[in-house]
């Protein structure tokens, strides 16, 4: 028989000065226990007394230390038709939460048994030491609400200091954790009235509030065995002998076990029954809180247990799996992981399915990534256990007749067809696993059953697109990238004209490999646990080691712009081809610029009177180059340097070349220079009033050049004329003599050499 917590009576002061009572719940741990390695479980059941309009409250109370919270009423079948809340104190922090509401639409049992309860879902709260709670008729009517209104407060304890420590997830944590103690709870009442805490107080128990069953404490006491058997049911009847467990297709997902969680396997006595097989999973949410740290999930799956055997008085815990949000897998439901265990999770559906819970509440947000991954990994390797495709359908027989979340109908012993991985609401009418779950239940099931989703080519290394194809010397490294959980993933494959060259595992990201000369196509396989493959789009992928080609080496060439005595404009040209793919062309000095495979010149300055290397390499998209070099040296030769006929007059300004210049108004005055070079520019000044002049290049007449310009303007190069070789030439300025503005000024001559 279970034994009940006693309240000792005292008093608080609330913030808003009013004094109330209150009810510390005992048997307690004494005040040094929270230090302790090790600290058993514990549930209080504070009644809610009744008050006008239908309503059942429990003052703010104060009590001792407990983490998950729920509320429960006489008789397992009959639902509460209210709105049941709770708030509680942080023992850490001393403050207040705000209302949270429990979900109390919770299945019934199938077979109800005596002293089994009705419960809301337990929340999960964190260290506490206050709660505060009220349950409403639903139209806020004076309506009965259930007898025996209680708020159950479960401590889950400590079972050793190393529990502080966050489990790994479910795709690196060991396959068993190390077993924990056992605990028992010697501070426990025996008679159910009186009991000496182990803290040296007393205490006497009032009379139970409303209450037609015993509720739970932290004992040690065996809870009612249900049988989950509803009468007249069509599926076929559990059994108490342990079966076989068959190999799946499959491999086992990381669990921790139940001594690894810290189960008091005290609290479930009784034998497990086992299903014939397991067609079925059903995803459900624990409507606790999102916040936790992953360093608690043991700790809130075994008050989860607690809650379950010591309030609901089920035989054990509920689900046949629990999943945190970091993807840990706690094994719920004792009898064997890898057995189909018959659970009490979905009412009408348990004799053929399993059942996995994710901590949390998901009503409005997703659980995460890792989350979804375990219970893929779990549902995929039970449900192929049995040959089923998690991506599939199967009739399962109804146990119970009723009405799921959607309102359909269900007789019992009638087959209704369901996804193989369903959610707790297509089975029965509760909003569980929450909105945003339900939804992602898609994804859950594309992960389970394969193939690997999203798989696609991120980059190729070593390589460079030109179009739609790839080229390489030869070492290529391929980058990809998949949706799919690694811990899916059996293994990936670097395919090369369709045969495997690597095999990487699925925790891969890339691979490295070297092509023979020639054409290929490359692409990547991954396979999925469950053996089904996808691939990607092949590449077409190239391999040669052929350098590019200089037809034409670096010309440097004159150009008309603004001359100084340091820069020159110059133009330097080029021609570069490739036999596969030319990506372009770089200059290296004298200074770096970078240009596009159709380029074949540029606009550049050249120092004067300097010597300059200009080397160019020429590079294709596989990673070969040439480089191609030429010296030159731009000289500027001052008008002083010109042999003269005519009149001509020297002016001085800091505008000009040297900072003089020769100006000319007389018709047919002349200025000759003689150099041997590749290429010459005339420089002069220009201004409105500029006139013309005739240019002949080693005796022939070139260009009639006009200096006119509606802008003053000084050091222009004018007219430039460029050889293909260099030689000795000369060029010839005379005056034209036009008319209104004869005159010509000029600053020089430059050739490059």
């Amino acid at each position: 028989m279970k034994r009940r917590a006693w309240l000792t009576l005292g008093a608080v002061v609330l913030g808003g000065g009013g004094v109330v009572t209150y009810a510390v719940a005992s048997p307690s741990d004494d005040p040094g226990t929270t230090g302790r390695a090790k600290r058993p479980v514990k549930v209080y059941d504070l009644a809610l007394k009744g008050t006008a309009r239908g309503k059942r409250e429990l003052p703010r109370t104060e009590t001792r230390q407990f983490s998950l919270v729920g509320v429960s009423w006489a008789g397992p079948v009959e639902g509460l038709d209210g709105r049941a809340q709770v708030r509680t104190r942080d023992l850490a922090s001393g403050e207040w939460s705000t209302w949270h509401d429990l979900e109390v639409n919770i299945d019934p049992p199938e077979d109800p048994e005596a002293g089994m309860r009705g419960a809301s879902e337990p929340l999960w709260v964190g260290p506490s030491d206050g709660v505060e709670a009220q349950v409403l008729h639903e139209d806020g009517t004076t309506g009965t609400l259930p007898k025996g209104l209680e708020v159950n407060l479960v401590d889950p304890g400590v079972v050793t200091k190393a529990e502080t420590q966050a489990t790994g997830p479910a795709a690196f944590v060991a396959e068993e954790s190390s077993p924990a103690a056992t605990i028992t709870d010697s501070a426990s009442p025996t008679d159910g009235t009186t009991a000496t805490p182990t803290d040296g107080q007393t205490g006497t128990a009032p009379a139970p509030a409303e209450s037609t069953s015993p509720a739970a404490t932290g004992t040690t006491t065996a809870a009612p065995t249900p049988t989950d058997s509803p009468s007249g049911s069509a599926s076929p009847s559990p059994t108490a002998t342990t079966p076989s467990a068959p190999p799946s297709t499959v491999p086992k997902p990381p669990v921790t076990s139940r001594a690894g969680w810290g189960a008091d396997e005290s609290l479930s006595p009784d034998p497990s029954e086992y299903n014939p097989d397991v067609k079925a999973v059903f995803v459900h949410h624990t409507d606790g809180a999102n916040d936790y740290s992953c360093a608690d999930s043991a700790s809130i799956v075994r008050g989860i247990y607690a809650y379950h055997t010591q309030v609901n008085g089920w035989n054990d815990v509920g689900y046949n799996f629990l999943v945190d949000k970091c993807g840990t897998v706690f094994e719920g439901r004792k009898g064997g992981v890898d057995l189909p265990v018959l659970g009490a999770h979905t009412y009408g559906w348990n004799r053929e399915s399993a059942g996995i819970a994710v901590l949390g509440e998901f009503s409005s947000t997703g659980t995460t990534n890792a989350a979804l991954a375990s219970v893929a990994r779990v549902a995929s390797w039970k449900l192929g256990q049995y040959g089923a495709d998690p991506a599939g359908t199967v009739q399962l027989t109804a146990g119970a007749s009723q009405k799921n979340y959607f309102g359909t109908s269900f007789t019992a012993g009638t087959k209704y067809t369901f996804n193989r991985i369903s959610a707790h609401r297509d089975g029965y009418n509760t909003q569980c696993p929450g909105n945003t779950l339900y939804s992602q239940l898609a994804t859950v099931r594309a992960w389970a059953a394969g193939p690997v989703q999203g798989l696609k080519v991120a980059s190729v290394g070593g390589a460079s697109l030109s179009g739609t194809t790839y080229y390489t010397k030869g070492a290529l490294s391929v980058k990809w990238q998949a949706t799919t959980p690694a811990s899916l993933v059996k293994n990936y494959q670097l395919l090369v004209d369709g045969k495997t060259v690597v095999t990487a595992s699925g925790t891969a990201t890339s691979a490295n490999t070297t092509l023979p000369l020639g054409s290929h196509t490359v692409a990547v396989r991954a396979v999925h646990q469950s053996g089904r493959t996808a691939t990607t789009t092949a590449l077409n992928v190239v391999a040669e080691t052929t350098a590019p080609v200089f037809t034409t080496t670096p010309k440097l060439s004159l150009r008309t712009g603004t001359v100084s005595t340091t820069d020159v404009p110059v133009t330097l040209a080029w021609k570069a081809t490739d036999d596969k793919a030319l990506r372009g062309v770089k200059l290296l000095s004298p200074t770096a610029a970078t240009f596009g495979p159709t380029w074949t010149a540029n606009n550049r300055t050249a120092k004067s009177g300097t010597a300059s290397t200009w080397t160019l390499q020429a590079y294709d998209h596989a990673g070969n180059y040439r480089n191609a070099s030429a010296s030159y040296t731009p000289v500027i030769l001052q008008e002083t340097s010109a042999v003269r006929s005519g009149s001509w007059t020297a002016r001085s300004s800091t505008s000009y070349l040297g900072g003089k210049s020769y100006s000319s108004g007389s018709k047919g005055a002349a200025l000759t220079w003689t150099f041997t070079g590749r290429s010459v520019s005339w420089v002069v000044s220009r201004a409105s009033s500029s006139g013309q002049a005739y240019v002949y290049v080693d005796g022939v007449k070139a260009a009639t050049v006009d200096l006119k310009s509606s802008a003053t303007l000084y050091r222009q190069a004018i007219w430039t004329k460029t050889w293909s070789g260099s030689a000795k030439h000369t060029v010839k300025i005379v005056v034209v003599g036009t008319s209104g503005r004869p005159t010509i000024t000029t600053d020089g001559l430059v050739y490059i050499k």
